[in-house]
């Protein structure tokens, strides 16, 4: 295939330097965004009057069949075609003939390009939302079964307080639901045309900018014709958000990891969603919560790939911007696929009420409830703090727990020490108390779902 810029040149290029310079293999995900965009600017120069509008419509036509050839399988992108934009102007021009050859009036590759990847992120991004939605969803779900089911908080991966379940996994809502919000202003960003900057000057003709932005729902054209194509941050700024997201399934994911061990066992994931070893018949591995963090650092990897790729380019277009496709395609592939794999895995795993309650149980994780107690009798809260924190070291001494300790005993520690402490130190006080905005309160979790599930909505429909 003949280079469309080779008229300056007097020979070929090497083709060692072709396959080198050639994009094809993953910029073709974005045929349909490129028709879009030409159908925009084929529709807008018939407007204009700068082609006529026959050729307008013909070209609209021509575009609207190779889509639907790609879409069907009738037409295979050529893997020996320079780029997806050559690519469709090549096989539009072999359809058409001269006609084909006007679509590029008013047009660079530079200006092409960038509108192109700004749609196909665009698109990603609603993909990428609905996802999470989902997840959020699904812990919403589980948060209501088990409101109530107590278990140990850990603060430095030491027992600290008795919270709930769901209040745990509403704490992962929460990330999820600023992770969209970090989308959708990402997406907003991003949401502006840059078609009609040219190659970096704009052009001489008389083209409405604003008429392509319109056709692509796009907020308006980019202010100045230099930014329009050599900015990428948008990809940075994606990357960086889906950076952030995944260091937030990664967090989940080792928690999940250490809950599946026999240590905790607090859960148990579905065979479907776990391997064996093949040498020790007992294993049963939580392979795809160990894969989402290693994916984790791949897209955080790409994130700085594209801050690397983008911090000593001069203005405007430079070669090395083509490397942003495959640093941001990663990213967005990589995400998709650790959610669509997350999801069914956390709906379907086994939760073990009586083991997280059976940890809870333990390690004076009531140790703050008792203090509190000295401190609602009038005690200053550093005195009860001291008074606790001897009568856990007696505890240990003798390897009992708060709950078993003798009435005696806690009045040798302090005379405000009444029946009622065992009341104030059980797990279903220590939780139940809790009701403050926010906190694991079974009624407190169930208001945090309902909040959640209304975010949700509001960002959905932003």
């Amino acid at each position: 295939m003949a280079m469309m810029w080779a008229g300056r040149f007097s020979k070929d290029v090497d083709s060692k330097v072709n396959a080198f310079n050639s994009s094809i293999s993953f910029d073709a995900r974005m045929y349909k965004q490129d028709i879009a965009g030409s159908i925009a600017h084929a529709t807008m120069l018939g407007e204009q009057g700068i082609i006529g509008m026959s050729d307008s419509l013909e070209l609209i036509g021509g575009l609207k069949e190779i889509l639907a050839d790609i879409e069907s399988g009738k037409l295979e992108i050529d893997p020996n075609a320079e780029d997806i934009h050559m690519f469709i102007e090549a096989e539009l021009t072999s359809r058409l003939g001269d006609v084909g050859k006007r679509l590029h009036t008013a047009r660079s590759r530079n200006d092409q390009v960038a509108l192109d990847i700004r749609l196909y992120l665009r698109d990603e991004i609603k993909e990428i939302k609905s996802l999470i939605a989902e997840l959020i969803t699904a812990l919403c779900d589980i948060a209501e079964k088990h409101s109530d089911t107590v278990m140990p908080g850990y603060t430095h991966l030491q027992r600290a307080q008795p919270i709930t379940f769901g209040q745990h996994l509403m704490a992962y809502a929460q990330m999820l639901l600023r992770d969209i919000d970090r989308l959708n202003d990402t997406e907003r960003r991003m949401n502006v045309s840059p078609l009609g900057s040219g190659a970096l000057a704009g052009t001489t003709y008389n083209i409405d900018r604003h008429r392509t932005a319109e056709l692509l729902g796009m907020s308006g054209p980019m202010a100045n014709s230099l930014d329009g194509v050599s900015d990428r941050d948008f990809c940075i700024e994606l990357a960086s958000a889906l950076s952030v997201c995944m260091m937030h399934l990664s967090r989940f994911s080792e928690e999940i990891i250490l809950w599946c061990s026999w240590e905790f066992k607090f859960i148990e994931l579905d065979d479907a969603y776990s391997t064996g070893s093949s040498i020790m018949p007992q294993k049963k591995n939580p392979d795809v919560t160990e894969l989402i963090r290693g994916k984790t650092a791949r897209v955080i990897g790409d994130n700085v790939t594209l801050l690397a790729m983008m911090k000593g380019l001069p203005l405007a277009y430079n070669k090395d911007m083509q490397e942003d496709k495959e640093a941001i395609f990663d990213a967005v592939d990589n995400i998709k696929l650790c959610l669509s794999t997350f999801i069914p895995m956390l709906k379907t795993m086994t939760v073990y009420k009586a083991n997280m309650r059976n940890a809870a149980a333990r390690g004076f994780i009531n140790a703050t409830d008792c203090a509190d107690y000295l401190v609602k009798k009038g005690m200053p809260f550093r005195t009860a703090y001291k008074i606790t924190g001897g009568l856990v070291a007696l505890c240990i001494s003798r390897d009992t727990t708060l709950g078993d300790l003798p009435l005696k005993d806690y009045k040798s520690q302090c005379e405000l020490f009444e029946d009622d402490i065992y009341k104030a130190i059980s797990l279903d006080t220590c939780v139940g108390e809790r009701k403050t905005f926010g906190g694991p309160a079974p009624e407190s979790v169930m208001a945090q779902t309902e909040l959640t599930r209304k975010r949700l909505k509001e960002l959905c429909n932003e």
